[in-house]
C-alpha cells in the first residue's frame, strides 16, 4: 500500500486521488438560470441522492481550483435558489463533455452543447429534453467548506418534481439497460452502466443470512470458491439437510437429459456454457473413477450455480462435494 496524508500533497494531487478511488460516479447535468435570466448547464460527478422522504438530492459545484473563484452554478443556485437535475446517458455524453467547458457566465451552454431546453413545470431553470430522467429542485442549502482553490459547497436541494420517460420502465423499475447512464471515472475515463457492465445481488431484506462465520469449513477451506461465492453462500437463511442434499443427488441421478454427454471434456463444454444441472450430473459420474477430481468439478458445479444466483442448487451440491 502507498500512504498519504493530505495535507503533505498539493490540490491537484488530492483531486487525482480522490477521483480515482471514489468511483464510478454519477453525473449530474445541472441546469440554472441566473438573476438576468441567462441559462446555464454544467455536468458535476460530486453528486447523489440522500434521502426519499422528502426526495434529497446534493452535488457540489466546487470553487475553481485554478484560482478558487466560485462557479455560475453555484452564483446562480445562491440568488434563485433552483436547478434542475438531468442524468446523463451514453447517448449524450459528448455533449456533456461540451458542457463542462468554462464559458463565461453570458454564455448560453444549451447554444454551446447542442442539447434542448424545454420549460419546466414548477421551477425557472430549463430542463434538458434529451435526458430522460429530470428533476425540478429547489434549495434547501449550500454548506461550504473552505475558501482556497477546489474547496466544497455542497448543494442540498429537495425534488419537487420528476420527469421521467416512460420506456425506462419495466416491471415498475427504471432498468439500467433502458436509462443507459454513464458515469465518471479518473482523468479522461467514463463508466457505461449497461449491458455485461450490470448484475444483480439479492439484497438480504427480510431476512438474515447465516454468516460467513456459520459456513462449513469445507466450504470456507476450498480454493474454488471465491470471496464473492462465499458472501453469497453466508447470505442464505438455512443449509439443507444430509435428507434434502440425499433427495436432490437421487432426483439428479434420475434425470434423463435430452442430448446429454458424459465425461471431463463434455463437463467442461457444459461449464462453459454454463449448464450447471448437467455439469452436476457429469460430476456424479466421474465419482466412480476419480473421487479428488471429482470433489474439485463438483464444487466448480456450485460456484457456477452460485454464479447463476440458483444458491439452493449450488448448497446441496456444495455440502454433496464436502463429503469426498
Amino acid at each position: 500500500m502507498k500512504h498519504f496524508i493530505p495535507k503533505e500533497l498539493t490540490q491537484p494531487e488530492v483531486h487525482k486521488l480522490l477521483l480515482g478511488g471514489v468511483g464510478p460516479r454519477p453525473i449530474a447535468l445541472v441546469s440554472t438560470v441566473s438573476k438576468n435570466g441567462v441559462n446555464n448547464l454544467t455536468p458535476f460527478s460530486f453528486f447523489n441522492a440522500f434521502g426519499s422522504n422528502p426526495p434529497v438530492v446534493a452535488f457540489s459545484p466546487s470553487r475553481r481550483g485554478k484560482d478558487a473563484s466560485l462557479k455560475d452554478t453555484y452564483n446562480n443556485l445562491f440568488e434563485t435558489k433552483e436547478c434542475v437535475i438531468n442524468s446523463v446517458t451514453y447517448s449524450m455524453v459528448e455533449q456533456i463533455s461540451l458542457a463542462s467547458t468554462e464559458y463565461p457566465p453570458e454564455v448560453d451552454e444549451f447554444l454551446k452543447s447542442g442539447l434542448t431546453p424545454i420549460d419546466s413545470d414548477i421551477v425557472k431553470p430549463k430542463r434538458v429534453k434529451e435526458s430522460p430522467f429530470q428533476m425540478e429542485c429547489k434549495l434547501l442549502e449550500i454548506r461550504s467548506f473552505g475558501d482556497g482553490g477546489a474547496a466544497a459547497n455542497i448543494a442540498i436541494c429537495e425534488v419537487l418534481k420528476f420527469h421521467i420517460a416512460e420506456d425506462l420502465f419495466v416491471n415498475g423499475v427504471i432498468h439500467p439497460n433502458k436509462i443507459d447512464l454513464v458515469a465518471r471515472m479518473s482523468a479522461n475515463f467514463y463508466c457505461r452502466a449497461f449491458g455485461d457492465a450490470i448484475f444483480e445481488i439479492e439484497k438480504p431484506i427480510g431476512k438474515k443470512g447465516i454468516g460467513y462465520d456459520n459456513l462449513p469449513d469445507f466450504i470456507k477451506q476450498s480454493f474454488i470458491y471465491s470471496a464473492n461465492n462465499l458472501g453469497k453462500f453466508g447470505n442464505t437463511e438455512t443449509i439443507p439437510s444430509d435428507k434434502e442434499v440425499d433427495d436432490f443427488i437421487n432426483q439428479m441421478n434420475n434425470e434423463k437429459p435430452v442430448n446429454y454427454e458424459s465425461g471431463e471434456e463434455a463437463f467442461y463444454r457444459y461449464q462453459r456454457d454454463g449448464n450447471y444441472r448437467y455439469m452436476l450430473k457429469a460430476s456424479i459420474e466421474i465419482l466412480q473413477s476419480d473421487k479428488t477430481k471429482a470433489k474439485q468439478f463438483l464444487e466448480l458445479t456450485a460456484k457456477a450455480a452460485l454464479e447463476s444466483n440458483d444458491s439452493d442448487f449450488a448448497w446441496k451440491t456444495a455440502i454433496y462435494a464436502g463429503r469426498y
